[in-house]
């Protein structure tokens, strides 16, 4: 029976997606299909890091 998940390699493993940094607090934001279209211009992991924004 074939897979029917649309991406091969995820199986459920989320150790496999990707991940960066949340630009407000530093801590690894996981890949969420929520944010498949706009993955690259996912900067905060929160709404309250969004609102913070940056800390330097």
């Amino acid at each position: 029976m074939p897979d029917p998940s649309p991406r091969p390699g995820f199986r459920g493993n989320k150790a496999s997606l990707p991940q960066k940094p949340c630009l407000a607090c530093g801590r690894p934001m996981s890949w969420r299909r929520k944010w498949a279209r706009d993955w690259e211009q996912v900067k905060y992991c929160s709404e309250r890091c969004r609102r913070t924004g940056p800390q330097d």
